[in-house]
């Protein structure tokens, strides 16, 4: 539960943010609005030498794009939201960017790679290197309109850089209607505050923008759909193109962590349009929404999808899953490549997993 602050919220009208102290969950402070909350994210950089292209691709790269070595000894390696600004100029090299944590390429790598989206392979390269980027200051994190809480209002008072050091925090969103949707967690290390604008009371919280991941640009007109509240109908989100619809599905994941759908009845009868499965991530908002209505969740990788289909997730085995149109699925999904780059039917593994999990399907 994202705790108050010790003040008349009303008064104050709505607020959307939360930064709350995680390991003992007092609440910093609330406020209605979080400049910085959107921006580009850091970025692994590297150049792909000697780029030879086997499909048309450029700008957003993929959700999951894959470096398969030709040297068995080492697996793939992940560049999550991978995006190419092109060509690098007066080179064969290819420039990727992307979300490069623990599991992500290495510095470089000097040996044949090849590439995949998870669907297709885009091409190979003779050997890459990182590129370390040019620094630039992170733009600060500023919650506008605050209301201190008491933990905050004394650490301001003290002062020291101990003081203004509030460790790990989490940035809670609420929607319009004042639902849980989601959160942020940072390092929250204060840089400045004043006087706000919002009010004679309150202040405006500037903290470290180096400690936290900024929500991609891109994504912002999906949040802002989320933010009026949750969807009243399935497939709102069918208009979607493939990278938005990742984004519309990351929300429903982290909002279902502040609800827990209470389990039909065993051999309850569901139903799942099927009509705008042509990806992977619709395939998981249909299914969501077939089980547990509109902005449901139900999995959103094969092993999240085994997780839901073992209980607490509105589902009790035994049922059945009238699946319509499925010819689409079978159209977009039969052909998915693994991240050692070994061909398999994503559909046909699908149907596999629903089975073993108690429920039956039929394909209209």
């Amino acid at each position: 539960m994202i705790p108050g602050v010790h003040e008349d919220e009303a008064r104050r009208g709505r607020t959307r943010y939360t930064l709350t102290e995680t390991e003992h969950g007092h609440a910093w402070g609330v406020c209605a609005e979080a400049e910085g909350l959107f921006g580009e994210p850091r970025r692994g950089t590297y150049e792909l030498f000697g780029w030879v292209p086997r499909a048309e691709a450029g700008g957003w790269f993929g959700h999951s794009l894959w470096l398969v070595p030709d040297d068995a000894s080492l697996g793939p390696w992940l560049l999550e939201d991978a995006e190419s600004p092109g060509r690098s100029p007066g080179t064969d090299g290819l420039v990727l960017t992307g979300l490069d944590d623990h599991e992500g390429p290495p510095e470089g790598h000097r040996g044949r790679v090849r590439v995949h989206d998870g669907h297709r392979w885009l091409g190979s390269c003779r050997e890459f290197t990182r590129v370390l980027p040019r620094k630039r200051p992170a733009p600060p994190l500023v919650l506008r309109g605050l209301a201190e809480g008491d933990q905050l209002r004394a650490a301001l008072a003290k002062g020291t850089r101990r003081a203004l050091d509030l460790e790990q925090a989490a940035l809670e969103i609420r929607d319009d209607h004042g639902e849980p949707l989601t959160e942020r967690l940072l390092w929250a290390r204060v840089g400045a505050w004043r006087p706000s604008s919002y009010g004679s009371d309150l202040i405006d919280l500037e903290l470290d923008g180096a400690l936290f991941r900024p929500v991609p640009e891109y994504a912002r007109p999906v949040w802002e759909r989320w933010f009026a509240g949750p969807p009243g109908t399935t497939a709102a989100w069918a208009e979607l193109g493939t990278r938005h619809r990742w984004v519309w599905h990351d929300l429903v994941r982290e909002r279902t962590a502040y609800r827990t759908p209470g389990d039909r009845p065993a051999h309850h009868a569901y139903e799942l349009d099927g009509r705008y499965v042509t990806d992977e991530p619709g395939l998981y908002l249909a299914l969501g929404e077939a089980v547990n209505g509109p902005g449901g969740y139900f999995g959103g990788c094969l092993g999240a999808l085994v997780d839901c289909l073992g209980g607490t997730f509105g589902y009790t085995a035994p049922a059945t899953l009238l699946w319509r149109d499925a010819a689409t699925a079978r159209e977009h999904l039969s052909r998915a490549l693994a991240p050692d780059g070994v061909p398999y039917d994503l559909f046909g593994v699908i149907l596999e997993v629903l089975a073993e999990g108690g429920m039956r399907v039929t394909l209209a």
